[in-house]
């Protein structure tokens, strides 16, 4: 009663009420009725959604106060020290590797700023899974790195809480959880309970609840205590979690979660038996091998348990879970629900209290095998993977709290055993090897858990916590857990096995291979390096020998278990072996020991994907390398020559290694061979000239990569450091080795290529290239072997070596890869040199050599190379010598060593050859004697190669096989009958006489073309011409390995120096041998061909010769004469085209007109320009804004509309230009073609649907010729090439009469078809491009008339188009014409063409005889009139519609007339102007000044006396000279004092865009020259270069722009007239200071540091739509802030970046993504991704900021992106278009 009593009741009173009766010290009334009101405010029963409760505890929690004032009081006693702010996916947050202990150190970005990170190594990044920052946790980062804020201890300024403050929250908050807690019971239901399951929905009813404690927790330290006293108390738990006995439904809720515990243990009910039984202590190991059961079958495939001993584990990681407070039961059922967003956020929040952190980290790991088992079933796994990450590695991130919980928690016992738990439910059995009886099983690369990374949140812990060097010294003594560790990598070995398909197609390859190769990465090879990581010293020794021993007993286990005896299966592949890997790894950090017979079956199918990214950057570190290590330390330790014969075999190219001619081999195709036996050849270089891990430091081993790398291509500094996989091997716990500097050592071996432009304007990124002693000295053809994924790599990086030599002088030919010496091996590995010096490889060589010599097939110059790369490595690495032993039987070479083998001979050799071979004898050979004492001897002097032979048999002895597995091991080859039916091999006896110098000396020759080149004076050279033959081809290698072996050896000196002595040719081949051809020299064949083709092309250009010659002949002489006349009247004939298409030549008529390719394309560059010679700058801040109304377009159309509100709309139309905005450029590539040809091109374009990224249904084509884009073509007026003489000639007639000429031209109307039957091909044309014209801008930018679609406003559109392209021109000749000559565009200029369309299209309207400008301008009339005034008239406007109006062709000296005449316009309205800008007192003055002058003669040429003159026409206006300050500011110009030279400049300023529009016009109509002049001199060069006549300039200064004027009739009345129509007008003074003078236009200027752009724009509200965009986007224009691709700003279909494009830019936008740093341009109905203007200090782009490093405004890039915005070329130089429908 007493509840409801108060439920009524105000909530703040009564909350007020109850705080103070708990402050009394009574018997507990008040707590009695704080619970009673409780239980009434937070029934179980009530609804989850019901949002009065959270109410009703807000109003508690402040105890009566306003909840905003409590949140306030509580945060003033914040005393945290941590900022500790959490955040969810895609935050942008920070971190810095200069003041990170632990990799995965992150801070926000107002630590971040707020911070001094000054030349650290940050970047930026998104988050992928969410995280905290760690600013003020010294256990993670350095103090160094604190923010401001967190860098003092702020504690200790807090004062301590009032007792009062909080008692409200102590008491209510454990209420308010239970009551969550119940909820989430009542809402769970097992997955397979059949019901409907809606966790969501109930997660959605609770998010405002634990959104209120989320906001609890930000309300400071304070606060957090309490919540974590509440969460970790066992009394509450205990208390209040069973709810109350009388409440069912509480009682039913509870018994859910009982229930729900039950199952959350890894062990079910059955196993625990199983377990009980006495089973558990079987060995670790062996429990993960198939066994076999009593009645003979097998547990094949089955699911094996982690049986754990009870003596070292403890039993509750597998049993069900037992909560003691609510942090554990909330914990469960975040787990339950799959971690929703915003329990983590709260379960995160709390983390700055170290008690409440200490707590969670140890519920964490009570729930660990939990979590992983929710993950394991969940069916959004990726999500929840991201969540579970999210938490852990803020918890385990920490060194200190991490060794805490393994010590404690048993945290490592727990993450091997869930690890063991996971990729036990994948397991199958092994077919490795023995197919039938193995006993191993590994892991299915096709479930689920393998394919989907589900285990990498797990091992992403594993490895985190292994970073920390005491967990991972305490996972290295554990000797349990290496067990269980390595059993745990056995299931990975073997995985993912490929076997080869001989009978049957395989229809359907497996896809698994990568998820094979990203397991062992991640969860093998990744743990391991962490664990290598720690044994680097000495100290650690023990640990390591530990680990080398475990994976020899695990290897041993593994061989026995898949039934390996001595020899790999054939047709089986895997490139999993991680067991080995760890051996080879651990075993390169101790001194090497004995090895039993273990060897790796790597040689086998090239599988490409997999062999592929077996040799990747990420992998090769982890897989190659190790593999190559372990070869190397078995190679040291076996026989030699059991080693070779092994690689030879394995290669299958045993067959091939025999002398004769031709052979038999059972396995391989022919054309398989050779690169069979390559490979076997680069493998043994490999092997015995790799030294990584063999003694190489670390700074040696990255300078090897960075080189191997820069040698295949120029690389970018983010390309190198993701290639040279050294530099991190385990990227995500970031590893570094400290001793590698990888800028310093970059620095030492490349120079850096600044970013450049290619001549087609694509932008190339900053490359470090190698420098020139790199390429000398370092160039290693063998590490970049090692290194390269495709052969082009390597054929890329000889091609640069080439060319480096070439550059340099050092070789011209084709080299061959250099030699590099190697360093002296560690005497543990001296048995590697064994190789270079055992009987079987010299024989190999020997075999090679010869083959080489005689041209046999299959022998290619890699083959030599790698050969002769053998001998060298020999010569270099020799071994003290080994006589013939007991193990060898044969006689080829007398000992061991290659020095003493190089110069012995072998004279006969016995091989096994086809009887059709040429080898076989029909007759006794000449060289041998008939007697048969002779012949026997020779016979036995024969030697056998031996591979397969005596040698094979000796080591099977060795290695004691049984019969039967000897059997088995032969059967396969047997079995090979696929094979066709081969003739039966003889035994010949094959004459040799050779040893290897004499083969090499051969081979000399043979390279060098010559007989006997080598000269033995060069063995005698001193060493340093010997280091010049480092670099050159092979017979630069042979001289090398002569100088060497005779440096070394008198014996091969004397054996060179004499068989250099032998001059005498080589014998010649037998004749009527068949090997005749074959043994032809190779290049004496060449040259024999090359001269066959010489002669060929000879006859050849006889006969054409000789045809031209005769049909000249047949010409008559009549036609050679009509011939001759036609070149004479050439010159006179009509101009003529080529067309592209048909190739034909001829002029353009009216019948079949020709056309020039043209794009046509809105634009609104002019209408950016602004007064402001810099440019605009980006605002960054809310106090910095941009004001548009200064542009030209905004400015020209307020001047539009103020002359509409006062004149006649007609007058007004053609008193201005408009295309300012949306105005129409045209450009050409200046190629021509038939108007018909290009119909049938856009028709054959249609079909076929090609042009990508255009619309052929918009007339988008691109240039047959060029491929320049293009959408429409325009005519080509027919005409004489001699009618520009006649109109161009200068003429003496006064400016009267041509003005009155002038005036009749204007009364007539050009010849314009206005009737069908009279309507030409060529007019059609010129109407159809016409309608291109207007259909390339939009209507809003052609209707500025009061009627729209008046032919008042079609006028003033064509005129306007001149203008525009006009204007343009100019602006890309850099704003005047200065630099005089053609422009850049000028060859392909289409104005002359565009003037005669426009002009013909215009004469349709003509002016309005009634009022005719041109009379107002030449002569003086009375009557006032609406027109507009013409002091307020566009003077370029107006001369451009008297030139397009007239009749054409329009003659110069009429040109000119008009030029003079419209000059006396300008120069008057330049004066009025400057009057409006004089003080009252300086027009006074000049008034005075003015008038004495006006009498004298020339008055009129006088700018004093014509200005003193408009000073007081003007004062007959009252309202002129009003309010002069307020337009003098308005205007922008300065109130100084004018001096006669400012006024003479300012008059010049205003007159120059005049006169270089007219100067640019005439030299389009009449070809005039453009005169180059210096800046100060172009005002008169352009008035010279129009005609004008000025006077002689007077001593007293430069005032000379009014001696140019020509006035038609007394200009002082003139003036007087022009003046007397503006002097009546009321505000017409801002129409009077007008200024033609505009900067050029520029895009905005951008701050020098990127993230100074990011900061304030990636947060920032759209203007639009108020929410903060997903993608914004920045106009680079005008500044605009939109969404691109935003869905909320879309207006009828169209996007806001397509929108504001047609607004900005006429439908060109020029956008900056601002959350990638890119660039994109649309354009039209297409867009493409520019590129950024943002570098990092290497000189890369960072698209979509992955890399997050600071960029760096490149003003380069900048500058190009404003010159193809200004010059209209994104179209040519930008590719890749493609359609945005409107949808960006």
């Amino acid at each position: 009663m007493m509840a409801a009593s108060l439920l009524r009741r105000d909530k703040k009173a009564t909350a007020a009420q109850l705080k103070a009766d708990l402050n009394r010290t009574d018997d507990g009334s008040g707590a009695r009725m704080l619970q009673d009101l409780l239980d009434c405010v937070l029934n179980p029963e009530m609804q989850a959604g019901d949002t009065e409760a959270l109410e009703w505890c807000k109003c508690l929690l402040a105890g009566g106060d306003a909840f905003d004032e409590f949140c306030k009081t509580v945060r003033s006693y914040d005393n945290a020290t941590l900022c500790g702010l959490v955040w969810t996916a895609n935050f942008v947050a920070y971190r810095c590797r200069t003041c990170g202990i632990s990799p995965c150190m992150s801070l926000c970005a107002e630590c971040f700023n707020n911070g001094d990170h000054t030349g650290h190594d940050f970047n930026m990044f998104r988050s992928q899974a969410g995280g905290a920052c760690d600013c003020g946790d010294s256990n993670v980062m350095r103090e160094s790195g604190f923010c401001r804020r967190h860098r003092s201890k702020t504690g200790e300024n807090v004062p301590s809480i009032p007792r009062d403050l909080l008692l409200m929250s102590e008491m209510v908050l454990p209420r308010f959880i239970i009551h969550i807690v119940q909820h989430l019971r009542e809402g769970y239901t097992e997955p397979e309970a059949g019901a409907e399951r809606d966790l969501q929905k109930v997660l959605q009813q609770l998010e405002p609840h634990i959104s209120f404690l989320e906001e609890l927790t930000k309300m400071g330290g304070a606060m957090r205590t309490v919540l974590t006293k509440i969460l970790t108390n066992q009394q509450t738990f205990k208390d209040l979690s069973m709810g109350q006995e009388d409440n069912v439904y509480a009682k039913k809720n509870y018994d859910k979660y009982l229930a729900a515990l039950k199952s959350s243990g890894l062990v079910s009910a059955e196993e625990k038996l199983y377990q009980q039984s006495g089973l558990c202590g079987m060995s670790l190991v062996t429990c993960f091998f198939l066994q076999e059961d009593q009645d003979g079958g097998q547990n094949v495939g089955q699911r094996k348990r982690v049986k754990l001993s009870s003596s070292t584990k403890d039993k509750s990681i597998m049993d069900a879970l037992k909560h003691k407070c609510f942090l554990e039961e909330l914990l469960f059922w975040t787990i339950k629900y799959e971690f929703p967003q915003k329990m983590v956020t709260f379960l995160l929040n709390m983390l700055p209290d170290q008690d409440y952190k200490i707590a969670f980290t140890k519920t964490f790991v009570q729930h660990y095998a939990f979590i992983m088992e929710t993950l394991m079933r969940s069916h959004e796994s990726d999500t929840m993977s991201n969540r579970i990450v999210h938490i852990s590695v803020q918890l385990f991130s920490n060194e200190e709290l991490a060794r805490h919980m393994t010590e404690e928690c048993q945290l490592l016992d727990i993450m091997v055993t869930v690890l063991h738990y996971m990729m036990e439910s994948c397991l199958i059995k092994c077919e490795l090897q023995d197919e039938e009886n193995s006993r191993h099983v590994v892991v299915n690369c096709g479930e689920p858990l393998l394919k989907n990374n589900t285990y990498w949140p797990l091992v992403s812990d594993f490895i985190n916590i292994l970073s920390h060097q005491s967990v991972a010294k305490r996972f290295l003594e554990d000797h349990s857990l290496l067990i269980l560790w390595m059993s745990f990598v056995s299931f990975f070995q073997g995985m993912n096995l490929n076997k080869r398909e001989l009978n049957e197609h395989v229809e359907f390859e497996s896809q698994t291979y990568y998820a094979a190769f990203a397991a062992e990465l991640e969860a093998c090879a990744q743990p391991m390096w962490g664990l290598l990581t720690h044994c680097k010293v000495k100290e650690t020794q023990e640990y390591t020998k530990t680990v080398v021993r475990y994976c020899l007993e695990t290897l041993q286990m593994w061989f026995d278990a898949i039934g390996f005896v001595d020899e790999p299966a054939p047709n089986q592949l895997t490139f999993h072996l991680p067991l080995h890997r760890y051996y080879a790894m651990f075993l390169s950090k101790v001194t090497p020991c004995l090895l039993t017979h273990i060897s790796l079956p790597l040689n086998g199918l090239q599988i490409k994907g997999q062999a592929m990214t077996y040799v990747q950057s990420h992998f090769c570190n982890s897989m190659i390398d190790p593999d190559i290590f372990l070869l190397q330390v078995c190679a040291s330790r076996l026989d030699p020559d059991y080693f070779i014969s092994c690689v030879f075999e394995r290669f299958k190219v045993v067959d091939l290694l025999t002398m004769a001619s031709k052979h038999q081999n059972a396995v391989l195709e022919p054309e398989q061979e050779r690169p069979m036996l390559e490979g076997a050849l680069t493998f043994l270089v490999l092997l015995t000239s790799l030294r990584i891990h063999l003694g190489m430091a670390d700074d040696e081993i990255l300078r090897a990569e960075m080189v191997s790398q820069l040698c295949m291509n120029d690389r970018t500094h983010s390309s190198l450091l993701d290639l040279i996989s050294f530099t991190n091997p385990n990227p995500k716990s970031g590893i570094i080795p400290g001793s590698c500097s990888f800028e310093a050592m970059l620095s030492a071996v490349a120079d850096f290529k600044a970013p450049v432009f290619e001549p087609g304007g694509s932008m190339q990124q900053g490359m470090y290239t190698p420098k020139a002693e790199v390429w000398e000295k370092e160039f290693d053809p063998i590490m970049v072997v090692l290194r390269t994924v495709y052969r082009r790599d390597v054929q890329s990086a000889m091609d640069r070596y080439a060319a480096f030599l070439k550059q340099t002088g050092m070789h011209s030919g084709n080299p061959w890869p250099p030699y590099k010496e190697r360093t002296p091996l560690h005497p543990c590995y001296r048995g590697l040199v064994k190789l270079l010096h055992c009987k079987t490889l010299h024989i190999v060589i020997f075999t090679l050599l010869y083959k080489i010599s005689m041209d046999h097939p299959n022998m290619s110059e890699h083959v030599l190379c790698m050969v002769l790369y053998l001998i060298e490595l020999g010569l270099d690495n020799l071994v003290q010598e080994d006589r013939e032993d007991e193990h060898c039987h044969d006689s080829w070479f007398p000992g061991t060593s290659l020095l003493s083998n190089l110069h012995h001979v072998i004279n006969f050799v016995r091989v096994r050859v086809p009887e059709n071979a040429p080898e076989v004898k029909k007759e006794p050979p000449p060289s041998t004697s008939s007697d048969p004492a002779a012949a026997g001897q020779n016979l036995r002097e024969a030697q056998v190669f031996s591979l397969v032979a005596e040698r094979r048999r000796k080591f099977q002895e060795i290695i004691n096989r049984s019969s039967r597995e000897a059997d088995q091991a032969v059967r396969p080859k047997a079995s090979s009958g696929r094979w066709a039916p081969t003739p039966p091999l003889v035994t010949e006896i094959l004459e040799v006489r050779e040893s290897m110098l004499s083969l090499l000396l051969k081979l000399h020759r043979k390279l060098s073309a010559l007989q006997d080149p080598f000269s033995p004076e060069r063995l005698d050279e001193p060493p340093a011409s010997a280091t010049r033959r480092t670099h050159g081809d092979g017979v630069t290698a042979i001289e090398r390995i002569l100088a060497k072996a005779a440096a070394h050896s008198r014996h091969s000196r004397r054996s060179i120096l004499e068989l250099c002595a032998r001059n005498a040719p080589p014998v010649p081949p037998r004749k009527h041998s068949p090997s005749d051809k074959k043994t032809m020299d190779k290049e004496e064949r060449r040259q024999k061909a090359r001269e066959r083709q010489q002669k060929l092309l000879a006859e050849f250009a006889s006969r054409q010769k000789s045809f031209m010659e005769t049909a000249m002949d047949v010409e008559s002489p009549d036609g050679d004469v009509a011939m001759d006349l036609d070149a004479l009247e050439q010159p006179e004939s009509e101009v003529l085209y080529d067309c592209v298409i048909c190739g034909q030549s001829g002029p353009s008529t009216d019948d079949r007109p020709t056309g020039l390719v043209v794009l046509l394309q809105a634009t609104s560059v002019l209408g950016h320009r602004c007064r402001n010679t810099e440019p605009k700058k980006l605002p960054t801040s809310d106090e910095e804004h941009i004001y548009p109304a200064d542009t030209c377009g905004a400015v020209h159309d307020v001047r539009l509309t103020l002359l509409q509100r006062f004149f006649k709309d007609s007058s007004c139309l053609q008193s201005v230009s408009i295309g300012w905005d949306g105005g129409v450029y045209v450009q050409t590539c200046g190629h021509t073609l038939h108007i018909d040809c290009h119909k049938s091109y856009m028709e054959s374009l249609r079909n076929d649907q090609v042009l990508q990224g255009s619309s052929v249904e918009k007339g988008e084509f691109t240039c047959p010729l060029c491929r320049q884009f293009a959408n429409s073509v325009l005519p080509c007026q027919p005409g004489q090439a001699t009618e520009r003489g006649v109109w161009h000639g200068h003429t003496n007639k006064g400016l009267t009469v041509l003005v009155k000429e002038v005036e009749e031209l204007q009364d007539q109307l050009g010849a314009f078809p206005v009737s069908a039957a009279t309507e030409s091909n060529l007019t059609k044309e010129m109407e159809s491009v016409i309608k291109d014209i207007k259909n390339t801008t939009q209507k809003k930018y052609m209707d500025y008339g009061k009627t729209p679609g008046s032919p008042d406003n079609d006028f003033l559109f064509m005129y306007s188009v001149a203008r525009t392209n006009l204007e343009l021109e100019l602006v890309h000749r850099g704003g005047d014409l200065c630099c005089g000559g053609a422009s850049a565009a000028a060859k392909r200029s289409c104005l002359n063409q565009l003037f005669h369309v426009l002009a013909v299209h215009m004469r349709l309207y003509s002016i309005d005889s009634a009022y005719n400008p041109w009379t107002r301008l030449t002569s003086t009339c009375n009557g006032d009139s609406p027109e507009v005034p013409m002091l307020f008239r566009d003077v370029p406007s107006l001369l451009i519609i008297f030139v397009l109006t007239m009749p054409q062709p329009l003659r110069k000296e009429h040109f000119t007339c008009m030029v003079k005449v419209l000059y006396t316009l300008q120069f008057t309205q330049a004066l009025t102007a400057l009057c409006v800008r004089l003080g009252p007192d300086e027009r006074q003055a000049w008034s005075t000044s003015g008038a004495l002058k006006k009498g004298l003669a020339n008055a009129d040429r006088s700018w004093e006396a014509l200005l003193s003159h408009a000073i007081n026409e003007l004062s007959r206006g009252r309202n002129v000279y009003e309010d002069d300050g307020d337009h003098m500011s308005m205007v922008g110009y300065p109130s100084s004092v004018w001096s006669p030279q400012s006024i003479e400049y300012s008059l010049q300023q205003f007159c120059l865009p005049f006169l270089r529009l007219s100067c640019l016009l005439q030299h389009h109509l009449y070809g005039d020259n453009l005169a180059g002049c210096p800046k100060e001199d172009e005002f008169s060069v352009l008035a010279d270069c129009l005609g004008f006549s000025p006077l002689a300039l007077l001593p007293s200064g430069p005032s000379y722009s009014a001696s140019f004027l020509e006035w038609p009739v007394c200009a002082f009345d003139l003036m007087s007239q022009w003046c007397a129509e503006v002097t009546g007008l009321a505000g017409m003074q801002t129409l009077l200071v007008q200024d033609p003078q505009w900067a050029a236009p520029h895009l905005l200027q951008l701050p020098e540091n990127y993230n100074t752009i990011f900061q304030y724009y990636h947060r920032k509200a759209c203007s639009y739509c108020k929410k903060v965009p997903k993608d914004p986007a920045l106009c680079l224009v005008c500044g605009t802030f939109v969404c691109l691709k935003g869905m909320c700003c879309k207006q009828q279909s169209f996007c806001e970046c397509v929108l504001h494009s047609q607004a900005c830019g006429a439908a060109t936008g020029i956008f900056l993504l601002i959350n990638a740093s890119v660039i994109i341009i649309i354009r039209g109905h297409r867009f493409c991704l520019w590129g950024s203007v943002y570098l990092d200090a290497h000189g890369e782009e960072d698209r979509d900021l992955r890399r997050g490093k600071p960029l760096f405004l490149c003003e380069e890039r900048y500058r190009v992106l404003r010159q193809q915005w200004v010059s209209h070329t994104f179209d040519h130089i930008n590719k890749r278009w493609g359609p945005h429908y409107n949808g960006l």
